[in-house]
């Protein structure tokens, strides 16, 4: 009796410790399920919030590259970070699973983080006692170059964790690969892999074999300590690793991977930094795509576009080695030189000042006096107002009455002739009375109208002084006035863009050229011909003679400020304007130095092409006249010349016969040289 109450007190105990274990286990699962699934809620929870938290835009900022008239590199927007943006269908399938097998093997199979990679760097974390080692997924590296700094603290790595989930809640694994090469760092100023293949191979990304591929993708775990212009032999060590490990996952063939260690690889020499920028171009092609076309700034600065423009290289460096050489010698003394293509409006050469390190203000659109360079506006009217060139007018001292006022201009050095001279005459001697008396004849409006006709854009007003260029205006604006000019009358506006290209290939801007006739021909070209005076013997620019032995014509201009001389060939027009910044005078010496610039530039310039004469239009004839009298002559009756005139307004009338014409005397012919 006592025995069975003792078995069966035992087994009742120990149903009771049943009971209670398994009460005890199934609160504890029922704990645990709810934990479980307050846990998914919250991560659900978190995952909505992630997913409905924007991302920053992606920092993959890409330099705009600006190409010359043939299609070569110039420049670039961001030199900070030279990158071109390429899609991920451009990039080969051997450099996308190179870079996979020696980042992150199992990229397309995990949400951001690797397991293994977080146990590794948790153990080293533990074992340093700091944080010495990252699990570096692709998406965890592609998250701190776009958001983040490279410092290694705790919020810094928080941060890089947040990130990394929203890109993958964001984006594909394509979209998130192809920000990764077009983001990361390959050394030797290459970011993207685009940059990287033209610095190392000069090849297009897209035509990279697999031994140049897994080459490239070694580089980004440290790109000095694997740099190829450094660590030849470290860099190909890793490439031999990365192509084991390609051939181990079964993404190349053990051959394949053999054939690729052997390929001698030949590494592009380092760039050398190129010294023709045109940093002043740059400026003006980055402001008018944002001012004239519209374009975002962000978009022009770091949207990796293509600006397609008309500037040449050999005329850039021509233009920047003029002013450099003429002075760099004078620590004040500033510059700047523009010029165009006649015949399309194109922008060949642009120079803002002599330093753009010291100064970036660009001088090509500074205002300034152009004195007598304006002048040709002038007689351009005139012509269109019955002169020719043979109109004379007394040049001496005059007080000129307008509006109950007086105006008294004077000659360069109070020197006059003190007799009536012809319009030619007048134009190379830069005479300001038959200037201003010239406008006083025509109307100070019709002036101010051909400026406008022409293309200026500044305000001018119907004053005397207007004929002497007492208004300031722009460099920019003097090249479109003469352009037109020497384009026979057609108006095209000055432009440096022809197309740019965003990097998907999309055309923004394609430049339609405009163009209108607003002189005739014949107007153009006789002024034309009357401005070679300028440097013939005699003339305010004869020292150019000496420099350039082609047809050329134009017109100088000095204030005491300001030295210019803006000029043309058939093909080719120039301005080129020096003075201070300040307001400081210059002497008359520092102001010629921009005919030596003019002549030097111009010289070098057209030393490439045939020399060709200016071809007249249809209606307009050509004569012998004599210079002193106006009559007309034969060539070989002394003191003749040949004159073009619009047809009807030349000479009827010959010489008559036994009455000798007396010219300007050998005495005159060599004060005038001087002069």
């Amino acid at each position: 009796m006592s025995h069975w109450n003792t078995t069966d007190r035992e087994q009742q105990l120990q149903d009771m410790f049943l009971w209670r274990l398994a009460s005890r286990s199934y609160r504890f699962l029922c704990f645990l399920g709810k934990g479980l699934m307050v846990a998914i809620i919250l991560l659900g929870l978190f995952y909505l919030y992630l997913q409905s938290r924007p991302l920053p835009p992606p920092d993959v900022l890409t330099s705009t590259s600006i190409y010359d008239d043939q299609g070569k590199i110039l420049n670039q927007t961001d030199p900070m970070e030279n990158r071109e943006y390429v899609k991920l269908d451009q990039i080969p399938t051997y450099l996308k699973e190179a870079t996979i097998a020696a980042e992150d093997k199992s990229f397309y199979h995990h949400y951001g983080f690797s397991l293994r990679g977080i146990a590794r760097a948790i153990f080293v974390n533990i074992r340093e006692g700091s944080i010495r080692q990252g699990a570096s997924t692709i998406t965890q590296q592609l998250a701190r170059n776009l958001y983040l700094t490279h410092d290694r603290t705790w919020l810094r790595k928080a941060k890089e964790a947040l990130y990394t989930l929203q890109l993958e809640i964001h984006y594909t694994k394509d979209e998130i690969l192809e920000m990764y090469l077009n983001k990361i760092y390959y050394g030797n100023g290459a970011y993207g892999v685009q940059r990287a293949a033209q610095v190392y191979f000069q090849k297009d990304v897209s035509k990279l074999s697999l031994a140049q591929s897994s080459f490239l993708a070694g580089i980004p775990r440290g790109p000095v300590y694997y740099s190829p212009y450094e660590h030849y032999e470290r860099t190909k060590t890793r490439q031999r690793h990365i192509l084991d490990l390609m051939a181990k996952n079964g993404l190349i063939s053990q051959t394949e991977a053999q054939e690729a260690k052997r390929t001698e690889l030949v590494i592009t020499q380092p760039e050398k930094m190129n010294q023709l920028q045109a940093n002043y171009f740059r400026d003006y092609v980055v402001q008018a795509a944002i001012k004239q076309y519209g374009l975002e700034e962000s978009l022009v600065l770091h949207g990796g576009l293509k600006i397609y423009t008309t500037l040449n290289q050999n005329l850039q460096q021509n233009a920047e080695n003029a002013v450099r050489h003429y002075l760099s010698r004078h620590q004040k003394l500033e510059g700047s030189l523009l010029s165009v293509d006649p015949k399309t409006g194109h922008i060949k050469a642009m120079v803002g000042g002599k330093d753009y390190d010291t100064s970036q203000f660009n001088r090509v659109f500074a205002k300034r006096q152009p004195g007598s360079a304006f002048k040709p506006i002038l007689y351009l009217s005139a012509l269109e107002n019955g002169f020719t060139p043979l109109t004379k007018i007394m040049s001496k001292p005059t007080i000129f009455q307008y509006e109950g006022k007086t105006y008294q201009p004077a000659n360069y050095g109070n020197q006059y002739p003190n007799r009536a001279i012809t319009l030619r005459e007048a134009i190379a001697k830069s005479d300001n009375i038959y200037a201003v008396t010239t406008q006083f004849q025509i109307g100070a409006e019709n002036t101010q109208l051909m400026a406008k006709r022409l293309g200026m854009k500044s305000q001018l007003k119907a004053t005397p002084s207007l004929a002497l260029g007492s208004y300031s205006v722009t460099p920019f604006e003097m090249v479109q006035a003469y352009s037109t000019i020497a384009s026979g009358g057609i108006y095209r506006p000055i432009l440096g863009i022809t197309k740019i290209v965003d990097r998907d290939g999309t055309v923004l801007v394609d430049t339609n050229q405009e163009s209108k006739q607003v002189i005739r021909p014949a107007h153009a070209f006789v002024l034309t011909k009357l401005l070679e005076s300028v440097f013939d013997s005699g003339g305010t620019a004869h020292r150019v003679q000496q420099m350039i032995h082609r047809p050329i014509a134009g017109k100088t201009g000095s204030t005491d400020w300001d030295g210019w001389l803006v000029g043309y060939t058939p093909d080719l027009v120039t301005s080129v304007w020096v003075g201070y910044d300040q307001g400081r005078k210059i002497s008359n010496w520092e102001g010629k130095l921009s005919q030596y610039i003019w002549g030097h530039y111009m010289r070098d310039a057209t030393k490439r092409n045939p020399s060709s004469d200016f071809t007249p239009p249809e209606d307009v004839t050509g004569v012998y006249v004599d210079e002193a009298s106006g009559f007309l002559t034969s060539k070989d009756t002394p003191n003749a010349r040949f004159e073009y005139f619009v047809r009807g307004t030349e000479p009827q009338i010959a010489i008559p016969e036994n009455k000798p014409i007396q010219g300007p005397s050998w005495w005159d012919k060599i004060r005038s040289w001087f002069d």
